[in-house]
């Protein structure tokens, strides 16, 4: 008999996610097996499984679950794939990739968010992940990626992403600025040239200090 938690699970899993066609077992799996309730702060355990952002301090948030499950699937991760999440939060992207692909290196520019992360992830047993404090936007890789997801919005687009995958890698984004943001998929090709598929409008709080539209002045 399934209990209060692992049935709210099941319900997240097929009335969320499963209904906004994220239908890769893999990302089915791995959503399962990381339990969503220990990443979520005490607060807001009630929203554990709730179809909604949960407040996370310095203004962050969790995404919804069914928007986890889109980027997921839409970065088609193999166990063999290294990648670069931006934005650790609480821990919980972190450890559905490290479910799903051979290494990551997550970056957090809030150095509790990394501290408190690392203990989760070591409970679980997720040595695939490397967390990091660091802000994005000053950060040199010393390593190219075959996959990176973005869990903060971009108000402009910013390419230096793009230089940081390798040819055939992924990139999931959300880029805009509220009320309407537009998640997308970007693939670079073997010239270094990129394909870009939008995926789904949605509003998530932007990565802190990235690029801004600049303002025209009449």
């Amino acid at each position: 008999m399934m209990t209060s938690i692992e049935l709210a699970r099941e319900q997240m899993l097929g009335q969320q996610i499963r209904a906004w066609e994220v239908l890769d077992e893999r990302v089915i799996a791995a959503m399962r097996s990381v339990p969503r309730e220990q990443f979520v702060p005490e607060a807001y355990q009630d929203l554990a499984f709730a179809d909604a952002p949960i407040p996370l301090a310095h203004g962050e948030e969790m995404m919804a679950p069914k928007i986890e499950g889109r980027m997921l699937q839409a970065l088609a991760l193999s166990p063999e794939d290294s990648v670069l999440e931006i934005g650790t939060g609480s821990g919980f992207i972190t450890a559905c990739l490290a479910s799903l692909a051979g290494s990551v290196l997550s970056l957090d520019i809030h150095d509790d968010f990394v501290i408190a992360a690392g203990p989760r992830l070591a409970a679980l047993g997720k040595t695939a992940a490397r967390l990091q404090t660091a802000d994005v936007f000053s950060f040199r890789p010393s390593e190219t990626f075959d996959a990176i997801a973005l869990t903060g919005s971009l108000p402009q687009f910013d390419e230096r992403f793009v230089d940081w995958l390798n040819p055939g890698g992924r990139l999931f984004c959300i880029v805009g600025q509220a009320p309407v943001m537009d998640a997308r998929l970007i693939q670079k090709t073997a010239t270094g040239e990129w394909l870009e598929e939008s995926l789904f409008e949605t509003v998530v709080p932007p990565l802190r200090n990235a690029l801004r539209p600049p303002r025209f002045q009449f």
